[in-house]
């Protein structure tokens, strides 16, 4: 690490004004404090004091991310060998999801940090470490089998419509990875839902090639369910086998490759909790919000709305539910920043979620949808929170008068 300290010190005034290399400034300073902690120091007196920045936050959130991108790799491998009638070993079924999953992360990280870093060059402004997450989130959430240029004009649309255009990173209203996912899911919905986006079934990458099964479906649960005729809903696998409440748990189902195993994503969701890197009260209100409505909604089955019927537990289980209420309602940039305001934010993305998937058939998913609407309404619950103290404090100074 010295060498390259050395190596960049050597370097930096080419970048500098009247340097050679001026005019890309923020691009060395986005390399810089990406390998090494920045060492300017406030001149002026600071309120806050403390070790954690920008960077090790998104660090953070990277890692509490990889137990479900390396589940989501794995999976991967697991429905494709599944479907096409093939003994593998775990280990040659995840390197075939990484090597499917290698390229979507390549375009993902590609046209989102060259946006910023164009961004940041006609802005004259420091390069941000928040597309760091985000890079990532967006293989993660839409299905695999997603045309990579599919993938780059939706992180192009999303980078640029949602986040710089309001002003970069922490000035964005809607989470930019939702976004990435619902231009797709508008723009291309055939791409997005039914039995081929979800499961690769061809002999790509070299790793042999055998016969689809009969009976092969690659739609998710939920999109079994939404299609569901009367009142008999069932969920199967690829090879048509029942999917338990376990299956899903874990999450040898189809499913975007990030949204899957409920495991992996507790397991990302201890780590924010105990390093304090999200709101354990969006976290939380979410779970009860949606445990809560799925439970009104079960208790008032119809076979008009198949899911319905699906026990509450289930509900969590599967879709991108645990998901979205782990690392994308918790958000701090586009969700609400009052403690009060937390609670009622995250209890109205459950109840929403459920709602959404349950009662309207076209959007099986349905957690997408309640966290962008909640993320437009989190402004509006915070000012109702502030006001609400503002008054109670206001009543309580007259009172002592």
């Amino acid at each position: 690490m010295k060498a390259l300290r050395n190596f960049m010190n050597k370097i930096e005034p080419s970048f500098r004004p009247g340097g050679k290399l001026a005019k890309l400034e923020s691009v060395y300073d986005g390399m810089e404090t990406f390998l090494f902690t920045p060492n300017t120091t406030s001149r002026l007196g600071v309120h806050i004091h403390d070790g954690n920045d920008l960077k090790r936050t998104m660090i953070t959130v990277v890692v509490a991310l990889i137990p479900a991108l390396l589940f989501g790799m794995y999976n991967i491998g697991y429905q494709h060998y599944m479907a096409i009638g093939q003994p593998a070993s775990w280990f040659t079924m995840w390197i075939y999801g990484l090597l499917a999953m290698l390229p979507v992360i390549v375009v993902s990280y590609g046209v989102g940090l060259g946006i910023e870093f164009i961004s940041a060059q006609i802005h004259h402004k420091e390069i941000q470490e928040g597309f760091l997450v985000t890079g990532i989130l967006i293989p993660l959430i839409v299905p695999i089998n997603t045309p990579l240029w599919m993938t780059a004009v939706a992180t192009a649309f999303a980078v640029i419509f949602a986040k710089e255009v309001f002003g970069g990173t922490g000035m964005n209203i809607f989470n930019v990875a939702l976004i990435t996912r619902a231009f797709l899911f508008f723009a291309y919905p055939s791409h997005m839902s039914g039995d081929e986006p979800f499961v690769k079934v061809d002999s790509a990458f070299g790793m042999g090639q055998g016969t689809v099964v009969d009976g092969f479906t690659g739609a998710t649960p939920l999109g079994q369910v939404a299609t569901t005729v009367g009142d008999n809903v069932s969920m199967t696998n690829i090879v048509g086998e029942p999917i338990s409440t376990m299956d899903a748990i874990v999450g040898l189902i189809p499913g975007s490759p990030g949204e899957t195993s409920m495991i992996a994503i507790l397991l990302g969701a201890a780590l924010l909790l105990l390093t304090g890197i999200a709101s354990w009260r969006i976290m939380c209100s979410v779970f009860v919000g949606g445990l809560g409505m799925a439970a009104l909604v079960h208790a008032l089955p119809s076979a008009t709305y198949p899911a319905s019927m699906l026990d509450p537990v289930t509900q969590l289980c599967l879709g991108g539910f645990a998901f979205g209420a782990v690392f994308m309602a918790t958000d701090p940039v586009t969700g609400a920043r009052t403690k009060v305001g937390q609670y009622i934010y995250g209890l109205l993305i459950g109840v929403f979620a459920i709602l959404i998937r349950v009662y309207n058939s076209g959007y099986p998913e349905g957690m997408m949808l309640a966290i962008l609407l909640m993320n437009a309404f989190a402004p509006l619950i915070d000012h109702c929170v502030v006001s609400s103290n503002i008054k109670r404090r206001a009543r309580r100074a007259a009172t002592k008068e």
